[in-house]
């Protein structure tokens, strides 16, 4: 098997692995329990986790809630930001108790909890993004939050890379115009932590999700950045009972998992820079050999060589999303059985309807149906790619053929 779905989820790294072992057999306190030596010892391991990952992201390790993952993580956030202000404001005249602001292409962990909170009398207004055909498609244009955003806005929600075609959003200019209005903004950084430079300083984000399985950590754990300052973001709790982590979030910790979730953090930010460049490496040859294997085939996203007006790449390094003509891509995958990508007829597990990504890029259903999403990550090789060309191209050259026979 080759594995081209690291944006699915990552092998976990054998030098996580090893950080995490001994939380698991010999230091298992519970971090809560004080008075003793095993719980000191988690609670100890925890908070250097904690500063661990608030160094890598330039926060404060106040700022570092733990949670299972970047799904409760965004609802921490959203749900979190909504309860808080119904709570404290009455509805309005007309019956509205605020406004958020989103995305269409945003994942749906992010648009499930603004659908809940609509139905609690908040207005949802969800941005359109270049289409396709731009070599932007994809990328969100700061002018229409600027024109979005309203007196009663409470959230903005920008993920900053997309999950299935690798947009890099400018998260930079939407939080200056968010603070300029008064708004929070909440991003959905589960693409993007660890595989671009974040710096929690410079950005203005009030808000940030992120997951360790996206990172060569374990399933099961994950964060969320809250900022305590410029402005103090206070948040509704979405799990009660036991008033862990300032009652932002309580439950036991996960201290094996939060040990895992800081080692994979610092070994992706202190290996970015040569990484980034061999992923962008190995995702171009994939592209260039498919190409010429094959026609009939568009790009998914922002062109691979875009740039913004800093001179960064608009695509994540290790993201390929291609769409095959006359092929459907679930067909596409049974007729590739050692090679493991994603289809964008099934991006979603509950829906097998095409990729609502792809569509709101202005993708026909069949092109939506056809496309193929490829995560390449840190264990895949030149090799892997060699042979995903040859997998893909036979396998898309014979159910060509049959359809046509």
């Amino acid at each position: 098997m080759i594995y081209l779905d690291n944006h699915a989820t990552t092998r976990v790294d054998p030098r996580v692995v090893a950080a995490m072992l001994p939380y698991f057999s010999e230091q298992y306190g519970n971090s809560g329990s004080a008075g003793h030596a095993f719980g000191e010892t988690a609670s100890a391991a925890v908070q250097r986790s904690r500063e661990t990952i608030a160094a890598c992201l330039g926060a404060k390790s106040s700022e570092i809630v733990f949670t299972s993952g970047a799904t409760e993580s965004n609802n921490l956030a959203i749900r979190g930001v909504g309860e808080r202000r119904s709570r404290g404001h009455a509805e309005q005249k007309n019956n509205r108790r605020g406004h958020l602001i989103s995305v269409r292409t945003e994942h749906q962990a992010v648009l499930d909890p603004l659908r809940r909170l609509a139905k609690h009398n908040f207005e949802v207004t969800l941005l359109e993004v270049e289409t396709h055909g731009n070599s932007r498609a994809g990328w969100l244009d700061p002018q229409k939050v600027a024109d979005s955003l309203c007196d009663d806005t409470v959230l903005v929600s920008v993920m900053l890379a997309n999950n299935e075609i690798g947009a890099i959003q400018p998260l930079a200019e939407i939080g200056a115009l968010c603070r300029l209005r008064g708004a929070l903004l909440h991003c959905d950084a589960t693409q993007a932590v660890g595989k671009i430079s974040i710096d929690m300083r410079q950005l203005p984000i009030d808000l940030m999700s992120f997951s360790a399985h996206k990172i060569y950590g374990p399933k099961g754990v994950g964060s969320l950045f809250v900022r305590s300052s410029n402005p103090i973001v206070r948040l509704e709790p979405q799990i009660t009972g036991g008033g862990q982590q300032g009652g932002r979030r309580s439950g036991t910790l996960n201290t094996p998992g939060i040990v895992g979730l800081a080692k994979a953090l610092e070994l992706c930010v202190g290996e970015l820079s040569a990484e980034s460049q061999r992923l962008a490496s190995l995702r171009n040859r994939l592209w260039q050999g498919l190409a010429s294997r094959l026609g009939h085939l568009q790009l998914c996203g922002p062109a691979l060589d875009a740039l913004d007006e800093a001179g960064r790449p608009l695509r994540l390094p290790g993201n390929l999303n291609v769409s095959f003509g006359d092929v459907d891509g679930e067909a596409l995958l049974l007729a590739m059985g050692n090679l493991a990508v994603s289809s964008g007829a099934t991006c979603a597990s509950a829906d097998l309807g095409p990729s609502h990504v792809l569509l709101a890029l202005g993708m026909g259903e069949d092109w939506a149906r056809s496309s193929l999403r490829f995560g390449l990550g840190r264990f895949n090789t030149k090799e892997d790619v060699e042979q995903a060309i040859n997998i893909v191209a036979t396998a898309v050259e014979k159910l060509r053929k049959l359809a046509s026979a």
